[in-house]
């Protein structure tokens, strides 16, 4: 975690910040200075993450859920930076991919960060910040996670138009687009790929280590360092753009 960038007096959200890239948000927002809330659909992971600062406090909320995301930036009033970071992966090829499965993926990570952003923005001090947390999923094509690819093109595209409506007001949107990241929802890839191929762990892993040109995952505190930056004195021109962190995986 790198706490470089002063965040003190600033008012942060974080939603799916129990685990993951989401949590290393928070305690690095939080050791930086900032008030940081945290959301997520189960309290027992965000309770272990607001206890490891004393500036984290957390609500559980559901971001597919409109009345959900509308009491929640109603309760805290003001805010400075709207991070939309909560999502969900599920694999299937297409022909297999039943209606659920895609209304699911969509919800969660296109619907879900299209609430957070808009009830975010109303609350949204000038010069604001607000993020979304998408993938390079958003920028490419990947075999068997359709549903998902098409979440996160369109989180990109969402994050472009938002850019253009809120410029005049120093608002910034972008979107954050790591590769295949260290968290719990990647092992939870690994254990799928695990029980469907009976491939070992380390080949499972490998297989997503292979997409990145460096030979390695992407790390939460990577993620975490683009979004402090975002946030930072000397990054009002950067609007609009879906940023990869992927060690130049095309």
């Amino acid at each position: 975690m790198n706490g470089s960038t002063t965040m003190l007096g600033k008012r942060v959200v974080v939603t799916g910040g129990g685990s993951g890239i989401g949590a290393d948000m928070a305690l690095t927002f939080a050791e930086a200075g900032a008030d940081v809330v945290i959301t997520g659909r189960r309290s027992a992971p965000l309770e272990k993450v607001a206890a490891r600062h004393s500036a984290i406090t957390y609500a559980v909320a559901d971001v597919t859920q409109e009345d959900d995301m509308a009491s929640l930036f109603n309760h805290l009033g003001e805010v400075d930076i709207v991070i939309a970071n909560a999502g969900a992966a599920e694999s299937a090829p297409l022909s297999r991919t039943e209606l659920d499965q895609w209304q699911r993926m969509l919800e969660v990570n296109l619907t879900g960060t299209f609430l957070t952003l808009r009830e975010g923005l109303k609350h949204l001090r000038d010069n604001g910040r607000l993020i979304a947390v998408a993938s390079t999923a958003g920028l490419k094509g990947y075999a068997y996670v359709a549903p998902y690819c098409a979440a996160k093109h369109g989180v990109v595209g969402l994050v472009r138009a938002l850019a253009q409506e809120v410029a005049g007001r120093d608002i910034t949107v972008n979107a954050l687009c790591p590769g295949f990241t260290e968290t719990p929802l990647l092992e939870e890839s690994v254990a799928t790929i695990m029980a469907k191929t009976g491939q070992s762990a380390e080949q499972a892993r490998a297989h997503f280590q292979s997409t990145n040109p460096t030979g390695r995952l992407i790390q939460p505190a990577e993620v975490t360092a683009t979004a402090l930056w975002l946030c930072g004195p000397h990054s009002g021109a950067i609007n609009g753009q879906a940023i990869s962190i992927s060690g130049g995986e095309i």
